[in-house]
């Protein structure tokens, strides 16, 4: 290239990159929209948010190396001993028969770790091969002895993998191996342990929705394993274990129904108390080899799945695991993949040597992605709704106690940077240039600058992108948040919503505003002067989910509450009655059975019509009737002759239901265009 156009060339680099305008995108395609709605306010950061698991064949579980780069990546909790080893490790003498146990990672040299780390531990207890007083030996010791004090104990690991439902992985010597033995044995384990130390807090091990073996009823049981673990076990239990491998970097949009089937179950089976059990995800990672576990993409899907799962209240999410070991190579993005499900390397080389992982706890990619979590969701801080008009780009928020906005920024898309506008909603940032953390392909660690905008960023290629912005006029003196809200009397048009008071700021509080989450936006249902509002003209059978925000009298506004989400019924008396019962479930598909009833004048020719609720849901084939699939619509037209139904006379159809995700059974069902009522068969 001549000298002249060189310089010509640099120059215009210079000014692109002075404006937060990488090069390759600098005349491109048209903003992505993202919104920020601060009224709409999601789960608070715990303490324990960020997680890994350590495990006792790791040589180097206990050094002042490895405890100091979590500590860097601000990791809270780490969970021991380590996956399936978990229920054949004896910790007093520190063995596990059957497995490698390295040296340096007795129970003590975790601790001290943890202690260096600055985090909490969660520790598995041994149900494969172990026993409740060995299990309260080992609270006796770390709590009463040495003064530990760890609060979180599950009971086992993933014990439906034993063999009842085919597939054998877990350790589990007893002879009994349904879930109506596991649930009688983490009652028992329970009350041993905290006959030792009543204060610790003991998770039960539940089977993640849509995940194998999820819904499935095996030959003499009384339910699933969620159902009946948590119906028998369910008073004696603190939290549930999940545990998640995606397998694809796509499925983070699982997450909220994820945890909502899980919520739903809680509620239903342990009753009055449930919403005192809290959710654990101790074993993630994106368990795709495939798509990439140490490069780029993992990385981007553990920042999205870790700050998804935090907004919806999961209290820990473990990282599988800190070294792993390397497994299939291949090239990623232009970097060499090492297979390696670790957040460190460990220094492995292939079998024939010819491939070896950078040296011993040389960052992989998702450290950097935990990094840039704990530095954009604090403990403390609240999620906030956000959302990206573009799947490429993903958008999450948090409000900060000091009043600061922090918005995640995740652009998956490969070699194409991405343009952003940001708007916002309950919030006015700062004008001037913002805190933004940056980490690209490649990089070895996270850029911090103070540049461009609060409103307009450019992302590059298969980054992680945080902003962290400044209010443009202080917060002091605003009215405190209202408290967790509740609601009563739900019907199929109408609910009570109640809620604390808040604390009043530096100025009286004049009225309090319910507003309901759209996505990212915000609907005002109404506004009171006292702590109850009934809200009427809801939808049938539809899920609602609302904050509650106090005003003062100078028209300051308060953070929002906790949300509260409840669903509507469908319509208690109507010309029709549609039941839907699942007669069988394979963790893929289901059977389900319709049993529609005419409430109303005798008809003579039948529709019934329904929505399946997500888009990985499909129908496989039906019965009973003439069926079609149009998207999600799906319409049943009675088969020629049979379309007579007196009034009080009923008939049954039935059908097969494929699902890829979380399995959200539909619930409103319209007979010749009328909603039907609808409830358990």
């Amino acid at each position: 290239m001549p000298t002249t156009l060189l310089r010509a060339a640099s120059a215009l680099l210079l000014t692109l990159t002075a404006l937060n305008i990488p090069a390759a995108h600098a005349a491109g395609a048209a903003p992505v929209e993202v919104t920020v709605n601060a009224h709409a306010a999601l789960a608070t950061v715990p303490e324990t948010g960020i997680g890994t698991n350590h495990a006792i064949w790791d040589t180097h579980l206990g050094s002042d190396e490895t405890a100091g780069l979590l500590r860097d990546a601000g990791v809270g909790l780490l969970r021991y001993p380590g996956g399936s080893y978990s229920d054949i490790y004896h910790w007093a003498d520190h063995t596990a028969p059957g497995g490698y146990v390295a040296p340096g990672t007795d129970f003590d040299t975790f601790m001290s770790g943890v202690r260096r780390t600055g985090a909490q531990a969660m520790v598995t207890a041994n149900y494969g091969t172990g026993t409740a007083e060995e299990a309260a030996a080992w609270v006796r010791y770390a709590n009463v002895t040495k003064g530990y004090g760890i609060t979180y104990w599950e009971i086992g690991n993933e014990i439906y993998g034993n063999g009842h439902y085919g597939a054998a992985w877990e350790a589990d010597d007893h002879p009994d191996k349904s879930p109506a033995e596991y649930a009688r044995h983490v009652v028992a384990y329970a009350d041993a342990m905290k006959a030792v130390d009543p204060s610790v807090k003991v998770g039960a091990v539940l089977t993640t929705p849509a995940s194998w073996p999820d819904a499935i009823v095996a030959e003499g049981d009384a339910g699933s394993w969620n159902e009946v673990v948590l119906s028998t076990a369910g008073s004696k239990i603190d939290f549930v274990v999940l545990h998640w491998y995606p397998g694809a970097l796509d499925r983070v949009g699982h997450v909220p129904d994820m945890i909502r089937l899980t919520r739903e179950q809680i509620a239903r089976h342990v009753g009055p108390r449930a919403g005192r059990i809290g959710i654990a995800m101790t074993e993630f990672n994106t368990g795709s080899s495939s798509n990439g576990t140490n490069t780029q993409p993992g990385a981007l899907t553990a920042a999205d799945s870790y700050a998804t799962l935090l907004a919806h209240g999961v209290f820990t999410v473990d990282w599988w695991n800190v070294r792993n070991g390397i497994g299939a190579v291949t090239e990623v993005e232009g970097h060499t993949d090492y297979g390696d499900f670790g957040l460190l390397s460990s220094a492995a080389c292939t079998a024939d040597g010819s491939v070896c992982e950078p040296p011993l706890n040389t960052p992989f990619a998702p450290y950097h992605a935990l990094t840039m979590v704990s530095a954009f969701a604090r403990p403390g801080d609240q999620f906030v709704r956000a959302a990206s008009g573009d799947p490429a780009v993903s958008a999450h928020a948090v409000r900060r106690p000091g009043g600061e906005l922090a918005v995640l920024l995740i652009n998956t898309s490969s070699g194409t940077s991405r343009p952003v506008t940001i708007d916002y909603e309950g919030y006015t940032p700062d004008a001037g240039p913002a805190t933004v953390l940056t980490h690209t392909n490649g990089a070895t660690s996270i850029t911090t600058s103070t540049s461009g905008s609060a409103t307009a960023r450019t992302l590059p290629p298969l980054s992680l992108t945080t902003l962290v912005l400044r209010p443009a006029t202080s917060e002091a003196g605003r009215p405190g948040a209202p408290g967790q809200p509740a609601a009563s009397d739900v019907t199929a048009t109408t609910a009570t919503i109640t809620w604390p008071r808040a604390a009043p700021g530096s100025r009286p509080i004049v009225k309090y505003e319910l507003h309901r989450q759209h996505g990212a936006v915000s609907e005002q249902l109404g506004e009171t002067g006292g702590t109850s509002f009934t809200v009427d003209n809801l939808e049938p059978g539809t899920r609602y989910t609302v904050n509650v925000i106090a005003r003062d009298s100078g028209g300051g506004l308060s953070w929002s509450s906790p949300p509260l989400t409840f669903t509507t019924t469908t319509p208690a008396t109507g010309s029709c009655t549609a039941r839907l019962s699942v007669q069988s479930d394979w963790a893929s598909g289901y059977v389900g059975a319709i049993d529609i009833t005419n409430d109303g004048a005798p008809v003579n020719g039948w529709t019934l019509t329904f929505s399946w609720p997500r888009s990985w849901q499909s129908l496989g084939s039906g019965w009973g009737g003439v069926w079609t699939e149009d998207g999600r619509e799906v319409k049943v037209v009675n088969e020629p002759g049979a379309g007579t139904l007196a009034t009080g006379a009923s008939t049954s159809i039935g059908f097969v239901g494929d699902y890829s995700g979380p399995n959200v059974l539909p619930s409103v069902f319209k007979l010749n265009g009328a909603a039907c009522t609808s409830g358990p068969p």
